[in-house]
């Protein structure tokens, strides 16, 4: 692919890229791919934000047919994004880190035509379609990048992953038209039954609201008279069209929409109306002045140990621990002592410091927080003659008490510094204790101690994702691939016939045996007869086949089913 941006992602999140296989697409899946952009187009030109329509010609996304992710990479690389191709839903946090990197992810997949309205799943028409050209306008691409960056550190639970797979298991089974009616049932209890034990939603499921009603949802501009600009909307041509009517409630795009959740699987009952896209920004800093990534502290360190997975803890020094954590020490309700268990990582605006891996640290880091006794400046601030004075030359032995009572004992090995900070102090035969509480003995080896009076920050995943080894779980169910009988094969080689001529221009007089195999073979089928009935009423002259026969067998189909009435209503219009 030919687009720099994707060289920038890290190792981790290219291993759930898979590749599009675009000719898996059947000549039905172009017709619905054409079906659904003609529809949202049409109506969306006087109903979606201004830069949709515009954002479209920009990225390159055609009308006619499946954009392959080659030439999407192309032309998102003039505006400094990229996209890449995944099976269905992939881990919160990972989607959120892509946008971060300015790469969208697209679902490989297409929505079957049994689904054409809404899909329960992501499909390349609600990511190609939908986010796609609304990234074509800078503020809001800025916005999208931002989200990322912030969404990407929120804190997730066990509760969170155990939901996130009950949800791609479900939209998996709905997106395959042959999945039996109980195991979709058993699919929709199990996630009831997630979804009520939840407990108190974490910092990523309160930020996984604010994306779905903005990103995914979002309406712009004035309340009583909103336009459009969130991909799930943009995407389902029976989504847009509810979400204008009075039936959907509009409220005012605030913090509070954290609160509301959402469904993934049905249609939305209300949604939120931002009065412009810096709004958006302004929304999301609110939420993440609540985050421990900007709060740190006793609260930031209680989110890591509670979230159970690894995390990172940041040091007033900029020293960042990365690891799973595990306990504390309090004094006078701060923390003055923190532990992590297993591989744990140290590192310095993201980049590992020097011999402090996770194969050094393999059995986890325990270091103290606060401030030295008797030192009149922050310990970070502390040079080389500022520790002289307060005992701590390199090479010899000294006692380092802290304002909290807690005492590190031993030969001071080295000093590092980052950005002129002192960030890590490093001990031989050393102890640390606090009260009557051994923390560190001497046969332990070397003892590293951080530096920094306070913890600043604190957010889900490690510091440096690469040198942690960091992977996210590739989903082990995979999107169900539909296998087509040899009777639905034939149907698709009609739809290929019938688009050849449309795009040569030629070949007409093969249409009445098209139609002929057609209303014999499959009478069912709703979109090709559209396709055979728009490609005549624009060939002036033909008459192989007389349009009110097409009109008379559309017309008893729509007597046959009603969204079939709905469907081949809006087709008709358009013509």
């Amino acid at each position: 692919m030919q687009n720099e941006v994707l060289n920038k992602l890290p190792q981790h999140l290219r291993k759930l890229i898979i590749d599009q296989n675009y000719n898996d697409y059947t000549w039905q899946d172009h017709a619905v791919w054409r079906f659904v952009m003609q529809q949202n187009v049409s109506f969306l030109k006087d109903k979606a934000h201004s830069s949709y329509l515009q954002g479209l010609e920009r990225t390159g996304i055609s009308v006619d047919r499946i954009p392959d992710i080659e030439t999407m990479n192309n032309i998102l690389s003039r505006i400094g994004w990229a996209a890449v191709t995944v099976d269905g839903f992939i881990p919160p946090a990972a989607f959120m880190e892509f946008q971060a990197y300015n790469v969208l992810v697209i679902a490989a997949d297409i929505r079957p035509i049994d689904q054409i309205e809404y899909t329960p799943a992501p499909d390349i028409i609600h990511e190609a379609a939908g986010h796609a050209p609304i990234i074509a306008d800078p503020e809001y691409a800025e916005y999208l990048r931002y989200f990322g960056e912030i969404g990407s550190k929120a804190f997730s639970s066990s509760a969170d992953f155990a939901l996130y797979e009950a949800i791609r298991h479900l939209s998996i089974l709905k997106a395959d038209p042959n999945t039996s009616a109980d195991n979709i049932r058993n699919a929709e209890e199990l996630l009831a039954g997630l979804e009520s034990n939840m407990g108190l939603p974490s910092e990523m499921a309160l930020i996984r609201n604010l994306h779905w009603w903005t990103v995914e949802y979002g309406m712009i501009g004035d309340l009583k008279a909103p336009k459009i600009y969130g991909a799930g909307l943009l995407s389902s041509i029976g989504e847009s069209a509810g979400a204008m009517s009075e039936k959907v409630l509009k409220l005012p795009y605030t913090i509070d929409a954290v609160y509301y959740n959402f469904d993934i699987t049905t249609q939305q009952p209300q949604l939120f109306v931002t009065p412009d896209f810096k709004h958006l920004t302004t929304v999301l800093d609110e939420f993440a002045n609540r985050m421990a990534l900007r709060k740190g502290g006793i609260e930031g360190l209680l989110k890591a140990i509670e979230s159970g997975n690894t995390a990172t803890c940041v040091y007033s020094s900029g020293l960042q621990v990365s690891g799973t954590f595990t306990d504390y020490i309090l004094h006078q309700n701060q923390p003055i002592y923190l532990f992590t268990k297993g591989p744990t990582l140290l590192c310095c605006n993201n980049i590992m410091l020097e011999g402090h891996g996770i194969d050094y640290h393999a059995h986890g880091f325990g270091s103290p927080i606060g401030r030295f006794k008797n030192a009149v400046k922050p310990p970070r601030y502390l040079d080389d003659h500022d520790l002289s004075q307060i005992g701590l030359i390199t090479g010899k032995y000294a006692t380092l008490e802290f304002e909290s009572g807690l005492t590190v004992r031993g030969k001071l090995r080295s000093t590092t510094r980052h950005d002129d900070k002192l960030v890590l102090l490093s001990f031989d035969d050393c102890t640390v204790q606090y009260q009557d509480r051994i923390l560190f003995q001497p046969d332990w080896g070397v003892y590293d101690m951080a530096v920094g009076e306070s913890i600043i920050s604190a957010y889900g995943g490690p510091a440096n994702a690469d040198a942690f080894g960091l992977e996210y779980p590739v989903p082990a169910e995979k999107t169900h691939k539909i296998h087509y009988s040899v009777q639905q094969k034939k149907l698709h080689r009609l739809y290929g016939e019938l688009r050849l001529i449309r795009e040569s221009g030629s070949g007409f007089d093969r249409i009445p045996a098209i139609w002929n195999n057609l209303t014999s073979e499959f009478p069912n089928d709703w979109l090709l007869p559209l396709e055979v009935y728009e490609l005549i009423q624009r060939s002036e002259g033909f008459t192989g086949v007389p349009q009110n026969e097409i009109l008379s067998h559309l017309n008893n189909l729509k007597k046959h089913d009603a969204s079939y009435e709905r469907l081949i209503k809006r087709g008709l219009n358009l013509l």
